[in-house]
């Protein structure tokens, strides 16, 4: 099988954990050449050995970056388009939680933080990328919405809120792009077992929270949590050429969770 992303340039926020790593790594071993922007200049480098492991030859550039902050943002992408000269595919995945709580508790702070980084830094990252593939003419986008981004989840606030954001950003630029050749998609991504889901299960209960999981996934109609890289074969799948007629829509993946009366 020929690799989807021979020559392709993958840029990718969020890529030192979880959903974002899992995707660098399936789409390294098919030939693409990486952009990783993350806060923690430290995952990001474990991302990058882990990408060398599967795929020795791989072309990496690792960009500290917060996407809450626009000319953070600006920066990643022309750092990007100055190294590799385009950008063939953008997974817009960065996010937080944030705090649980009832929405009358919910913190102010707290909702402007949640909805900085996972609605404006996805606002940002899309403002900054669709100009390039607007002008070269092609291109492919995912963002990282969220199961809690189609529907309620309680106590989230500003995660439901923002992954609603996240949802109607993908629909609407959809519809604006699909004319350049540009395909936007979002994931809905449900209880996948990410060091963030580690992190939502250890607010409920720090000493039992494997516990909790086992309850937490047993309304899903597979009883079990999702796997980081079974997002990354649906990253990949959506950046690649294959999709490029999806667009403008959410894609759930959650055992089928969602569908759930």
């Amino acid at each position: 099988m020929s690799n989807r992303f021979d020559g392709k340039v993958i840029l990718i926020t969020g890529a030192g954990s979880g959903l974002g790593q899992a995707s660098a790594l399936q789409m390294a071993k098919e030939g693409a050449k990486l952009s990783l922007v993350d806060l923690n200049s430290a995952s990001l480098e474990e991302t990058k050995s882990k990408v060398l492991e599967v795929s020795p030859n791989a072309d990496v550039l690792l960009i500290t970056a917060n996407v809450a902050d626009e000319k953070a943002v600006e920066n990643y992408v022309k750092e990007t388009v100055e190294k590799f000269e385009k950008i063939d595919g953008f997974f817009n995945n960065a996010g937080i939680e944030g705090k649980q709580n009832l929405t009358e508790d919910f913190g102010n702070d707290e909702f402007d933080k949640v909805v900085s980084i996972n609605l404006n830094g996805v606002f940002y990252g899309m403002k900054y990328v669709l100009k390039v593939m607007r002008e070269q003419g092609f291109g492919s986008i995912v963002n990282t919405a969220s199961v809690g981004g189609i529907r309620g989840v309680g106590n989230q606030s500003g995660y439901a809120a923002s992954k609603h954001g996240v949802v109607g950003l993908t629909r609407n630029s959809g519809i604006e792009y699909g004319q350049y050749g540009i395909s936007i998609k979002a994931i809905a991504p449900g209880a996948i077992m990410t060091p963030m889901v580690e992190g939502s299960l250890k607010q409920i209960d720090p000493d039992n929270w494997e516990e909790v999981g086992k309850q937490f996934v047993e309304p899903n109609p597979m009883k079990r949590f999702g796997k980081p890289e079974e997002v990354g074969y649906l990253v990949a799948f959506l950046l690649s050429d294959q999709a490029n007629f999806i667009n403008a829509t959410v894609i759930p993946i959650d055992g089928g969770q969602s569908y759930k009366y």
